[in-house]
């Protein structure tokens, strides 16, 4: 008789984990009172403007520009940083493809450096072997809500005379030695996207402490429109980067809400690590004391198929889909040095001065391989969703036995 229900047992649960997004009618309503003022630009409203100041107060930062969506925010942070055309930009290999991409869409080059196997984030020492007299920036990820070490990499930046553009598309909430994301770098960019904990479909925003690059922003994502210029004069090479109305009244409910589901996902967090601590085979992130707030849009699990059999991860994560635990993922499945668009340098147009002399060779990507990486991409990595962290107890008890009842007839697993 089998036990495991992708062997054809009973599941541990029929439930559903809650939906994402999740929404009522305050969101209802203040999208109404948009469309029934007629103001539906962020030129001619205040839902906007007052989303700017609130959220950048509640990540404790001076200036706040809401931009159409995270991967802009990153863009105009990095042109407002003063990074461009053929400077070598550090990043993870281990984040969304966006992270490179918006560096491309400037003309700066990516270079990959390991993350922590530890905690997901970029390795500070490895960043530092691929400093070169072309770097101009590092761009650590707060990746799943947890900051990177930023001790290590703002005194790497100090060092090297570097900027800081923390990507915090995952780290609303989050904060490092008791330091908001956000503000702890020289700018940041966050996201609103649809899996986001706090969501409006789409929707980004820039923060930073540092004025120049705060008005620069702001101009960069405003047609290149200065606050004491004339309406039809433009200083810079901007855009209409602005959020509508509509998206900036969603995420004002939004934001009001984030706090109480802040805290129900990192007590569930800390309950599920708990548990899974005695479960061999599955491991979590290591702690650290000198992150002071996850914003756990991920709990990351690291899988070791020994424990299981030899089972491959993806035969796994098949056996928890069909115990019901429906919210576990694998995550990213390639290291973003291994992406197609990176491997043939498939770029168009959007950065034509990299082929035109100004770099004066792109990097061969398909030559670059770092271990964590391609482990946590390959074999490794687990992702429980941040919806999933908004359940009840007996949820969070429902992941774990789907676990252990795994582990406990792997036998079942193979194929």
């Amino acid at each position: 008789m089998a036990h495991l229900a992708i062997a054809g047992g009973e599941p541990i649960r029929r439930t559903p984990f809650p939906r994402w997004p999740f929404w009522n009618k305050e969101e209802v309503e203040a999208v109404q009172a948009v469309v029934e003022s007629g103001r539906w630009g962020a030129q001619q409203g205040g839902e906007v403007r007052h989303f700017e100041a609130e959220f950048a107060a509640y990540q404790e930062a001076v200036h706040g520009i809401a931009v159409t969506n995270g991967t802009v925010a990153l863009k105009l942070a990095l042109t407002a940083a003063g990074v461009g055309l053929g400077d070598e930009v550090i990043m993870p290999g281990y984040t969304f493809v966006a992270t490179a991409t918006a560096a491309l869409e400037i003309g700066a080059v990516p270079v990959f450096a390991d993350i922590d196997p530890h905690t997901y984030t970029l390795d500070p020492a490895s960043a530092e072997a691929c400093i070169t007299s072309r770097t101009r920036a590092l761009l650590p990820v707060h990746l799943g809500g947890r900051p990177a070490d930023m001790e290590a990499i703002m005194a790497l930046a100090q060092r090297h005379n570097l900027v800081v553009i923390e990507d915090a598309a995952q780290a609303w909430g989050a904060s490092w030695q008791g330091r908001m994301a956000g503000t702890l770098g020289h700018v940041a960019g966050f996201s609103f996207q649809s899996s986001k904990n706090i969501t409006a479909g789409e929707g980004g925003m820039i923060l930073s402490n540092d004025a120049a690059i705060g008005e620069m922003a702001r101009s960069l994502s405003n047609c290149g429109r200065q606050p004491d210029g004339l309406w039809y004069a433009h200083y810079v090479l901007g855009g209409n980067y602005r959020l509508s109305e509509l998206h900036g009244a969603i995420l004002r409910v939004q934001l009001r809400r984030y706090p109480e589901q802040l805290a129900r996902r990192q007590a569930n967090a800390a309950y599920l690590e708990q548990a899974l601590s005695e479960v061999p085979g599955i491991t979590t992130l290591r702690q650290d004391a000198r992150v002071t707030s996850n914003a756990y849009h991920v709990l990351f699990l690291q899988y070791h198929a020994e424990a299981f059999g030899g089972a491959a991860r993806e035969r796994f994560l098949a056996a928890m889909h069909a115990e019901g635990i429906d919210g576990m993922h694998l995550g990213y499945s390639l290291p973003v040095y291994r992406q197609p668009v990176l491997r043939a340098k498939n770029f168009g147009l959007a950065t034509p001065p990299l082929f035109s002399g100004a770099y004066p060779q792109m990097p061969d990507y398909s030559r670059v391989a770092w271990p964590a990486t391609d482990r946590a991409c390959d074999a490794e990595a687990l992702w429980v969703r941040q919806n999933m962290l908004l359940g009840e107890r007996q949820d969070m008890d429902d992941i774990v036995a789907a676990i252990v009842k795994i582990q406990s007839h792997c036998d079942e697993l193979q194929e």
